[in-house]
């Protein structure tokens, strides 16, 4: 397949970018790329690869993100990633948890370049599709440009052509995951100056970005932008993006017609994966901001969120939800 450009994308997010949030947000846009949570290079080699790695055809463009620090390992699972059909391989270098320190992965990554230059080779000599890097512009108090240059500049060697970056520091001790998110300053013209200083690659913008209207601003100076939490707390934002900046507007739905196209998926997950612990609140959690801004948004959510109404396991759960919106 012909894939579109990395114009937006959806971040990788832990605990909430999982398959059934991504086919929600597919339904919304259609050339989005999207990206899975960080897996663990541990979790494909030792664990449930299929629960891991298994997604709806209907996703791609899709990428696969790995968590690891050990080349041939890395290259084993994209290797796996390759095979299961993902359009792209990211290794994550930007995580600031302490849990993801102690596994020697994660932002502190950038402090061992030529590893990471040797990660990013191993898993381009065992697949096929791309392989892509996404990181923070510093780590703790190093806030010289000449530290993320470096970086990209080795990591680049490879033949890496995609650059993924966080526009903040990464604050490896004492500050929380969360904090991480907030607390260090955005710089993004710390990322404007990468594009300069590196026209050749593709860079992608990341961090604190909310609006459509605040993405084509950075496009003015970067390749692509990715959008993390806004994209799931404000999802029915993404509507406007494949007429804004792919040149597509057919693809437009309303927030009705999303609710109603999660039904039927809906019904299959639970009859494939119900079984196996698949509960309706896992798949409609995704959905409690498909509403926001509209009269009727709160009773929709208390609606998708009731453990009472979604413990039948009915779709048409989703009806009475849709029901309580003033359009």
């Amino acid at each position: 397949m012909t894939l579109p450009k990395r114009t937006i994308s959806v971040a990788p997010m832990l605990d909430w970018t999982d398959r059934h949030c991504r086919y929600f947000h597919r339904l919304i846009s259609r050339h989005t790329w999207l990206y899975t949570e960080m897996v663990t290079t541990g979790a494909l080699l030792y664990g449930d690869v299929a629960r891991h790695l298994d997604f709806s055809e209907e996703e791609h463009p899709i990428a696969l993100q790995l968590g690891g620090s050990e080349p041939g390992d890395l290259a084993k699972c994209a290797r796996l990633g390759e095979k299961w059909g993902y359009d792209e391989i990211n290794l994550n270098c930007g995580c600031p948890s302490e849990r993801v320190q102690k596994g020697a992965f994660g932002a502190c990554l950038m402090s061992e370049s030529t590893l990471v230059a040797n990660c990013v080779r191993a898993m381009q000599d065992a697949v096929s599709i791309d392989v892509t890097v996404k990181h923070r512009i510093g780590i703790d108090k190093n806030e010289s440009c000449d530290f993320v240059r470096d970086f990209i500049g080795e990591v680049a060697e490879t033949g890496c052509k995609t650059f993924i970056v966080h526009a903040r520091n990464a604050i490896l001790k004492g500050l929380s995951p969360k904090e991480n998110r907030e607390i260090p300053p955005l710089r993004y013209e710390v990322v404007y100056q990468l594009k300069k200083d590196f026209p050749e690659l593709e860079i992608l913008l990341n961090g604190g970005i909310e609006t459509a209207d605040e993405v084509e601003e950075h496009l003015k100076h970067v390749d692509g932008v990715m959008i993390g939490r806004a994209a799931y707390h404000y999802p029915y934002r993404m509507a406007e993006f494949d007429a804004r900046f792919y040149d597509d507007p057919s693809t437009a739905t309303t927030p009705a017609d999303v609710v109603k196209a999660m039904m039927p998926y809906i019904e299959k997950q639970l009859s494939l994966y119900g079984s196996k612990g698949l509960k309706m609140h896992g798949i409609t959690r995704h959905m409690l901001g498909l509403m926001t801004g509209l009269p009727g948004a709160r009773r929709f959510r208390q609606i998708l969120s009731d453990p009472a109404k979604l413990a039948s396991g009915n779709p048409a759960v989703l009806l009475e939800a849709l029901a309580a919106v003033r359009f």
